[in-house]
């Protein structure tokens, strides 16, 4: 019984501060990679918007490999083995729910910015970005279940014999 109160009130936050630490690191590699992107990369790039985008989705990518890597290394260190799971399905659910959070961030701030000013709008979104990147890779891509559901499902109920006429 002591355990199972122990997984939400110790391991969860430290495990959602992980998780925080490690898109504050993907933010970092994210700038730190535009820069030298713009700047030596695609230098060669005359066309100012081409040369940006190429450095944009050069840093996006790079940032998100990180951040992968090191939450799959470090913030869900103890589901190594991942049941079962390949590298590259688990890389393709963790890229799928970093692009529903940009959604869901992006739809947000367009919203809230009607009811407050859109710096204010643009960090609440984040949040709430945050908050489901951090519960969708916890239980589908990170998961200890089978890794095909995003919610756990209702317990089964047990077959029952078939009655013989």
């Amino acid at each position: 019984m002591r355990s199972r109160q122990f997984w939400p009130n110790k391991i969860l936050p430290v495990r959602f501060l992980k998780f925080g630490v490690v898109g504050a690191s993907g933010t970092l590699v994210n700038l730190g990679a535009l820069f030298l992107a713009q700047e030596y990369l695609f230098a060669a790039i005359h066309q100012v918007h081409a040369r940006l985008n190429a450095s944009l989705a050069f840093a996006i990518c790079l940032a998100t490999v990180s951040n992968f890597l090191w939450n799959r290394r470090w913030t869900w260190i103890d589901r190594e083995q991942h049941v079962g799971k390949s590298f590259l399905v688990q890389f393709g659910q963790y890229a799928l729910t970093c692009w529903f959070s940009i959604g869901i961030q992006f739809v947000f701030t367009n919203v809230l910015s009607f009811y407050m000013p859109y710096l204010l709008a643009n960090l609440s979104a984040i949040a709430l970005a945050s908050i489901v990147s951090f519960v969708a890779n916890d239980r589908w891509t990170f998961g200890r279940g089978s890794g095909s559901e995003l919610w756990p499902s209702l317990p089964k109920q047990a077959k029952q014999p078939k009655s013989s006429k």
